[in-house]
């Protein structure tokens, strides 16, 4: 049983709380049953569209047009190595010097263009993951979704790191496989072409093969290609395991640093150290398991590199000895094979980095995918959550409001409750009762539930909950935390400062340093009262605000 009472009053229940367990909570699905790749493409195709899709769409032509410019210079070599070799064979001193300026000529705009084409392909990365970036740390932050996430969804891993890093590693790759994928496709179509003609016709028992060359490139890809499919198919899942692996160990590392007090004080680094290896013991578990799959395909591609531009000197050799094809026909057609294979085995050369791709990938979509459920498990209207309305008057209204946990169960059931203004009251109850939460929901934290709760119109709201929250940067931003339009008067941050006990901290308002670790956990409370002196809000809710303070300091803060 809950009790709500008047400050310095006798203890009277004025609305009714009781507690129970037992009642289910609907809960809708979202986008979970989505392959992750499938919602990764929606989620991230609005860069596309919008204020950014001049931009990215300029971008993209640009990469585009390099690609094609950068497919004619290498045409440009090929057809360069047929003359050149030609030239040595026939000992033609003035087509060799013509050549070697050609050479230089293609080499000065192979340069340009690689160039370009590094600055085109990284502002065009470094655009989305902005957009990206700033997409899903929107959605995180906003309602309070940072918050009720790691209520509903304690298990889900380092958000923190799914959109700073593995943002990154979702967009980065994606441009460079999309580069790669559109170059490969149009070498392949150009230089297959130049095998078919430069190889000519082979006659193998008798039997005269046109475009021999053409067959002998495709059939040496598709076995390369298989045995990597093989080799790598497995690697996806072992990346992914990894980079979750590595996401824990951040966290627990992150735990210590934020924790590091209460350890040392318990002396329980021994316990902290016994974990933290447990938990680095599974990282290299998962590490291994990588490095076995990536040493059979560093095997394969090894095998590839030395083999592929041997492979089409062997099979031209027989031609060239019985003088059917020229010293530059083999060069050229030689080279042409190399680029046919370099195409067509792309995905043997960038199979690791797919995997590493797709795992950030379902890393980011599972991020989304929580805070697409996390809302879908907060219903549409009274029945399903707790809604914030506007009362007609000054008062606070809380009416039906049933107030459960984010899986369903019911914690505090039917409240009907009316605050009047300037009255100050008390909740009290055994601890489990629902009296943090409660106050949550008051507060609009907590949707989970069902009822109305109205307060009065552009109503400000302070939270005061036991540890108070001191972002980065100098006292004053710690004081006027939320900023506002207009900076709070210096008299008025120092009269709250004197007010609340913090006079001897004045000369340093504009000092910057890690206020959170500096300041005691009395001081830290006295600087949230601060605050309300300085933002003055209508409503102030407080969760043990004044746990750290001694009863003195509590009377002379709760007078406030």
């Amino acid at each position: 049983m809950l009790n709500w009472s008047v400050f310095g009053e006798r203890i009277r229940p004025i609305g009714r709380c009781t507690t129970q367990e037992g009642t289910t909570f609907k809960i809708r699905a979202g986008d979970e049953l989505d392959s992750p790749l499938r919602l990764y493409l929606r989620l991230t195709a609005g860069f596309w569209k919008g204020p950014t899709a001049r931009s990215a769409w300029s971008l993209s032509a640009a990469n585009m047009v390099l690609i094609g410019l950068g497919i004619a210079v290498q045409f440009g070599i090929n057809t360069w190595n047929h003359t050149f070799f030609d030239a040595l064979e026939k000992k033609d001193g003035a087509v060799l010097i013509s050549s070697i300026l050609f050479f230089l000529a293609l080499l000065l705009a192979s340069t340009a263009i690689a160039m370009v084409s590094l600055v085109v392909r990284m502002r065009l990365q470094v655009n989305w993951r902005q957009w990206l970036t700033m997409r899903l740390t929107t959605q995180w932050l906003s309602e309070q979704r940072f918050y009720r996430l790691s209520v509903s969804a304690p298990d889900l891993d380092a958000p923190e790191f799914r959109i700073a890093e593995d943002a990154r590693m979702a967009t980065e790759p994606f441009i460079n496989f999309a580069v790669g994928i559109i170059t490969s496709a149009l070498m392949a179509s150009v230089f297959l072409s130049v095998l078919w003609t430069s190889g000519g016709a082979t006659n193998i028992a008798g039997i005269n093969i046109p475009g021999f060359m053409v067959f002998a490139a495709l059939v040496y890809c598709l076995v390369m290609s298989s045995l990597m499919l093989k080799l790598g198919r497995p690697l996806i899942n072992r990346i992914e395991q990894k980079n979750s692996a590595e996401a824990k160990l951040r966290q627990d590392l992150g735990r210590v640093r934020e924790n590091a007090e209460g350890i040392a004080m318990v002396r329980g680094e021994a316990d902290e150290i016994v974990a933290l290896q447990t938990e680095f013991a599974t990282v290299a578990d998962c590490w291994r398991a990588v490095i076995t799959r990536l040493a059979g395909m560093t095997v394969l591609t090894n095998v590839n590199l030395v083999a592929a531009p041997v492979v089409p000197l062997l099979l031209l050799s027989n031609r060239y000895l019985a003088g059917d094809i020229s010293l530059g026909g083999v060069m050229q057609t030689a080279a042409a094979f190399v680029q046919v294979q370099i195409a067509l085995n792309w995905l043997v050369d960038n199979y690791a980095g797919i995997a590493e791709w797709l795992a950030s990938v379902g890393r980011v979509t599972g991020l989304w995918t929580a805070l697409s459920e996390l809302d879908a498990s907060v219903g549409d209207d009274a029945n399903e959550s707790i809604t914030l309305g506007k009362s007609a008057d000054d008062r606070i209204h809380l009416q039906s409001l049933s107030v459960a946990q984010h899986d369903g169960r019911i914690m505090i059931d039917e409240t009907d409750t009316i605050i009047e203004p300037g009255q100050k009251v008390l909740l009290m109850g055994e601890s489990g009762t629902g009296k943090s939460t409660l106050i949550r929901a008051v507060a609009g934290l907590w949707p989970w539930g069902s009822g109305h709760v109205l307060l009065p119109e552009n109503a400000r709201i302070a939270f005061l909950p036991q540890r108070a929250y001191l972002p980065e940067g100098t006292l004053r931003q710690a004081l006027e935390y939320p900023s506002t339009d207009t900076p709070a008067d210096e008299e008025v941050l120092k009269a709250a400062m004197t007010r609340c006990g913090l006079k001897r901290l004045i000369p340093r308002l504009d000092e910057t340093t890690q206020w959170d670790k500096l300041l005691s956990g009395g001081e830290k409370q006295r600087l949230a009262f601060a605050r309300l002196l300085v933002h003055r809000p209508d409503i102030v809710i407080l969760d043990e605000a004044t746990s750290a303070l001694d009863t003195e300091s509590q009377d002379s803060m709760m007078e406030l």
